[in-house]
This record gives C-alpha cells, sequence and structure tokens, in this order.
C-alpha cells in the first residue's frame, strides 16, 4: 500500500534526515508550477550559502515522512557561465561541501522542446544520482501536431518518465514515488560525454519515442509578428505600460478612498472613546495616521502585482526583454539585463539579486548601479500621494487621467534615468569586453494560471503589510516620541501664548518645538534651496529605512496638526517660518521637486545592504547612494525652479 502525500502542509522546517528532491530544469519548462504544486504553494526562501541567489525549498509531506523539494534555478546547460547556473552545478556536485547534494533529482523535459531538453538530461544523467523525469507541455504538444510514445521514451532513457499536466493531471501519481527512491528506474548506461556522441543519443532517444516535432504555433507566431516588430512592437510595449498605470489610478481610487474612511472612521472611534491624552495620541497620530496613511495605498501595490504577474504568466515579459534588447544594447548592455531592471520595478532587491544572471561582471555592476533608479513599489505611495495633491483628479489629458499619465512619466523617466547611468557606468575606465550571446526562451502564449496569479498578489500585499507591522511601525513609533517630546506642561504652554483648550493649536505647537522638528532644522540648510521645511525633511531622514515611512510621517504630522481631518490638513499645511511663512508648503514648485528627489534618491538602507554583499565591498554602495543624492538634489533644484518660472 502506498503512502499518501500532502502538499506543504503548512511546514516548511527542513530537518537533516528528510529526503531532499531537487528540481532541475530549463527556465520555462514548467518548474515553478510543478514546485508549486508539490508543495501546496507553501515554500521557505533563503539565499545559497555565500551568494544572493534565492533558493525555494517546500515539504511534501508523504505518510510519516516529509519529503524536501528544492527549487534550482534555471538552466539549459550544467556548463555555467552564470552565477545562478553555477549554482546549479554547485548543488549537484558532491564534492561542494558548501551545499547538500539531493538524494535525487526531478529533470523537467519541456516535450514541445524534446531535443534541447534532452541535452542537458544527458548530463544530468552522467552524475549517477537517483533521477526521474518529468515531461511538461504535453498538452500544448498535441495541440500543435506533435507526439510522444510516453512508454518508449521510458525505456529507451532507462528512468521513470510521469507526465504532469498543469501542476494537477499526473501529479498524485508522482508524488506516491517521491519517498520511494530505491524503487526508480536507473539506466544501465550513462550518456556519453563526446558531444558528437552524445547528439547520436538524442537522436536514438527521439526515434526510440517516436517524437513528432510540433508544428509552429499559429497564433504565438501571428501576435509575435506584431509584439516583437522593432517599431510596433515597441509602440504596443508602450500602450501596455500606459494603460497599466492609468489603471492602478482608475481603478485603485474607489478601494483607496474606501480604506481611507475605514482609517477616519477608526480615528474618529479613538476620539470619542480614548480620554487618555498620550494614548489617544498614539493610537490617532502614530497608529492611525502613521501606518493608516501607508496602507491606504495597499490597492495601488495589489494592483502593480496582478498587472505584472498577468503578463509573466501569459508569456509577455519575455517578449518585452527580447524586444528591449535593441534598446539595451544602447547602453552596452543586453535582454537579460532588462529583466533584472524590471525585477526592479518591484523592489530593487531582487532586481539587483538577479543580475546574477547576466554571465559578464561589467554588465552585473553596471546594472546593479543602475537598478535602484527604477520606480519600484515602495515609491508608489510616495508617488502617489504626492500627484494627487499636485494633479486633481478629475484633470485630463485627452481622454486620459492627468494623475496616471504624470506617473506614467515617472516610471518612464525612471527607466530612461537607469539605462544612462548603466551606460555611464559600463564606460567606466573603458573597460570592454566580447558581447555575449543573448538567449531567451519565447514560451507559446497561454492562459494565465489564476492560482499563481493570486498567489503572486498575496505574498505581495503580505509583505507589504509586513514591512508596515515591522520597519514602518518601528519608524513611525520613534518618530511619534520625537514629535511630542519634549513634554509640556499646561504652564509652558500657557507662557508661550497656546490655549491649553484649543487641541489643534496644543497639537501644532508640541509638533513644531519637538526634537523632530529640531532634527528637520538641523539639516534644513540643505534642503532649503528645494523648498522643504523641517517637515518634510524629518519625512526625507525617515525614509532611509523604508521610502514609504516619508508618507507615515506626513500623515503624522498631518493627524498632529488636525485630527479630524488629517488628509485636508496635509494638503493645506503652510509654512510656519521663513520670509514665506503662511504660504502653502505643498504648492506645485516643492511638490514637483519633491516627486523628482524621491525619483532619483536612494532612500533605501536595505537595498545599500543588498550592494554591498553582491559587490563584496562598502566602495560601490558609498558610490551609488552618493552619485544618487547628489543627481536627486540637483535635477529636484531644476524642477522646483522651471515649474516656478511656468506657474
Amino acid at each position: 500500500m502506498s503512502d499518501h502525500c500532502a502538499a506543504g502542509g503548512g511546514s516548511t522546517t527542513v530537518a537533516s534526515d528528510e529526503l531532499r528532491l531537487a528540481l532541475v530544469g530549463s527556465p520555462n519548462a514548467g518548474k515553478t508550477t510543478l514546485f508549486n504544486a508539490l508543495t501546496g504553494l507553501r515554500a521557505k526562501t533563503g539565499n545559497y550559502p555565500g551568494v544572493t541567489v534565492a533558493r525555494f525549498e517546500g515539504v511534501s509531506r508523504c505518510g510519516d515522512r516529509d519529503v524536501v523539494i528544492e527549487d534550482l534555478p534555471g538552466t539549459y546547460s550544467l556548463d555555467p557561465i552564470s552565477p545562478d547556473e553555477h549554482v546549479v552545478t554547485d548543488v549537484l556536485d558532491p564534492e561542494h561541501t558548501a551545499t547538500k547534494t539531493p538524494d535525487g533529482l526531478l529533470v523537467l523535459l519541456d516535450a514541445t522542446s524534446l531535443r534541447r531538453s534532452l541535452a542537458l538530461l544527458a548530463q544530468v544523467l552522467q552524475l549517477g544520482l537517483p533521477t526521474a523525469v518529468v515531461l511538461s507541455f504535453t498538452d500544448d504538444l498535441a495541440r500543435r501536431g506533435g507526439a510522444v510514445d510516453v512508454a518508449g521514451l521510458q525505456r529507451a532513457l532507462g528512468v521513470d518518465v510521469h507526465v504532469v499536466v498543469g501542476g494537477g493531471q499526473g501529479l498524485s501519481e508522482l508524488r506516491e514515488t517521491l519517498p520511494h527512491l530505491a524503487d526508480w528506474r536507473t539506466p544501465p548506461l550513462a550518456p556519453p560525454t563526446d558531444t558528437a556522441e552524445t547528439t547520436a543519443w538524442i537522436d536514438s532517444i527521439l526515434r526510440a519515442s517516436r517524437y513528432v516535432v510540433p508544428q509552429v504555433d499559429i497564433r504565438t507566431r501571428r501576435i509575435d509578428a506584431v509584439l516583437l516588430h522593432p517599431v510596433w512592437g515597441t509602440l504596443v510595449f508602450v500602450a501596455v505600460m500606459f494603460t497599466f498605470f492609468q489603471t492602478i489610478f482608475t481603478l485603485a481610487a474607489p478601494l483607496q478612498d474606501a480604506v481611507e474612511a475605514g482609517f477616519a472612521r477608526l480615528g474618529e472611534l479613538v476620539a470619542a472613546h480614548v480620554t487618555n491624552p498620550w494614548l489617544a495620541s498614539f493610537l490617532g497620530d502614530a497608529l492611525i495616521g502613521g501606518l493608516g496613511g501607508v496602507v491606504v495605498f495597499l490597492p495601488q501595490i495589489a494592483l502593480l502585482f496582478l498587472l505584472v504577474s498577468l503578463m509573466e504568466s501569459v508569456g509577455y515579459m519575455s517578449r518585452a526583454a527580447f524586444l528591449m534588447d535593441r534598446v539595451m544594447a544602447r547602453a552596452g548592455l543586453e535582454g537579460r539585463a532588462f529583466v533584472a531592471l524590471l525585477s526592479s520595478v518591484a523592489c530593487a532587491i531582487p532586481g539587483i539579486m538577479a543580475t546574477r544572471t547576466l554571465p559578464s561582471a561589467r554588465d552585473r555592476l553596471a546594472t546593479m548601479m543602475a537598478a535602484p533608479l527604477m520606480t519600484c513599489s515602495a515609491r508608489l505611495p510616495v508617488y502617489v500621494l504626492l500627484i494627487g495633491m499636485l494633479v486633481p483628479r478629475e484633470s485630463r489629458v485627452g481622454p486620459f487621467g492627468a494623475q496616471g499619465v504624470v506617473m506614467f512619466v515617472m516610471y518612464l523617466v525612471g527607466a530612461l534615468s537607469a539605462m544612462t547611468m548603466a551606460w555611464i557606468f559600463k564606460r567606466i575606465g573603458d573597460r570592454r569586453g566580447p558581447i555575449l550571446p543573448f538567449y531567451m526562451e519565447m514560451p507559446s502564449y497561454r492562459w494565465p494560471s489564476w492560482r499563481s496569479v493570486a498567489l503572486a498578489v498575496w505574498d505581495a500585499c503580505r509583505a507589504f503589510l509586513r514591512k508596515v507591522t515591522t520597519i514602518i511601525l518601528g519608524t513611525t513609533i520613534i518618530l511619534w516620541l520625537l514629535l511630542n517630546l519634549p513634554l509640556r506642561s499646561d504652564a509652558d504652554l500657557a507662557a508661550a501664548g497656546v490655549d491649553v483648550g484649543d487641541d489643534v493649536a496644543v497639537s501644532s505647537y508640541v509638533v513644531d518645538h519637538s526634537y523632530a522638528a529640531d532634527l528637520g532644522r538641523a539639516v534644513g540648510p540643505v534642503f532649503e534651496p528645494l523648498g522643504f521645511d523641517w517637515r518634510i525633511n524629518v519625512g526625507i531622514l525617515a525614509s532611509l529605512s523604508a521610502r514609504e515611512v516619508f508618507v507615515a510621517t506626513l500623515g503624522q504630522v498631518a493627524a498632529a496638526t488636525d485630527p479630524e481631518a488629517p488628509t485636508a490638513a496635509l494638503s493645506t499645511m503652510t509654512r510656519s517660518e521663513g520670509e514665506n511663512a503662511g504660504a502653502r508648503l505643498f504648492d506645485a514648485p516643492t511638490t514637483a521637486a519633491l516627486l523628482v528627489f524621491f525619483l532619483y534618491a536612494l532612500q533605501c538602507m536595505s537595498t545599500v545592504g543588498v550592494l554591498r554583499r553582491e559587490t563584496g565591498t562598502w566602495r560601490w554602495p558609498a558610490i551609488a547612494f552618493t552619485y544618487m543624492f547628489v543627481l536627486a538634489w540637483t535635477m529636484a533644484f531644476l524642477t522646483r525652479h522651471v515649474v516656478m518660472a511656468v506657474t
């Protein structure tokens, strides 16, 4: 009687005596889909020893035994040319002591490109580890007029061959075999190592399995004739991106209003039922005003990752990378660099880590130094807040919403700036080298897996909320203390001419004479030419921990200034000192300068830390932080004066 296997079980704890299997396969072979199915979409992530290439492990519970599944980076060969491909060879090498060699291997073969997949399998079988084959995309093979005799393929290879379609059909049969490595078939002879002999071996396997090469996907070919066209494809790409940001503003606005109304209601409840002034201030200003001011942008975050995940699932992202290879070539880079830069739209950290797919060290460094300029999701709350104050919601540019147009321009300028800086860093010292070929799989267009899309969106939202409840919460509490200290007695307030019975007047005075105000004024000379006052300065300093903290800081300041209507207070906030005292703080020149400052500034210490790990020195992170701050200050200064000249 076979064991019953369950996926995940909510456990990702890996014990040293557990059976460990590794998934090996080329990119786009269905490896991640199979991994998600086997582990129940529950996995733990980490880094391989000595490198920052992400590793993914999950657990399938089979009866009373756990089987650990490790998803190795995709590779076309065991002759590595990039760091992530080196990871695969290191994990599979028994003599590499830094990583634990798996007990067995599951090799994914794409049925629609079986010849190329067999070349990787030949190298894997030479390792001598227990190996089973998982044949994917057999449904796509049949749809395109191809065929394969699975039983004949199994006899010819001498190993078990399992057909799994879409992570569902055939999965239970595969699971049943996972704990029983001793029962796995083993080939009598390993495949040859000589290139010519390997080619002959592959030919014999294809003949024995009566493999019929699938026809070119007519649907894919017709779509690609447009999407990969140098002119029409570029126009479609721009249109897709433009629609992307219009959607973020248009669809998210009602949801954002609902979340904002919910936090406003919470603020009213706190004001009505919490009588302790310090507790009421903490709950109303720090938590509701600060954290609530960030959480309100969760709908935009969810939409951003929903649209990105959909484009990845249908197969458009690889087309965009191929199309952008021509553009990246102008910066001296290749299409793989575009994938890394595109990853930075979610977060610069995975974007920087994705540079390990680049074979050239010069390309990796240039891309790493440029990746933080890509507009990441952490900038999204800042952009939405500032664009909302700069551009009225009802404003239009032709048939399009003006807010979405401005957001699109911000992302476009960020991308162009990143490519420009990559071009500059690529040419520092005139260090040129041979251009390696760019090879990328073009999968057939497929309907997205809604379960995988939902998981991607959920993971992004969960990561955002985790950030809100850890880094942003900690920083918000510190800011709340700085904004409310030193303590002021009623006598002190009365001596300063403040009506102690006026809560708004008391809050405004305490905030304006707090330690945070002192800190903001201390750095005032640096930011004064940009039109920033101490409140903005404090937000910029706090945002070094996480860019979203800038929004939380302004939320706290606004809530302390006017607890009844913090959003309105932010829009109508005035300067409290200087020659422009009484003027609106967030006027068009200042708001535009602030937008541009956040476009360029490296306000993320986590990114600095990843740059340190990737480059192995503090030199390049210091250069990145410095050049981006100087660039941000200069461009913000120019933007402010240009806007002042035209308004």
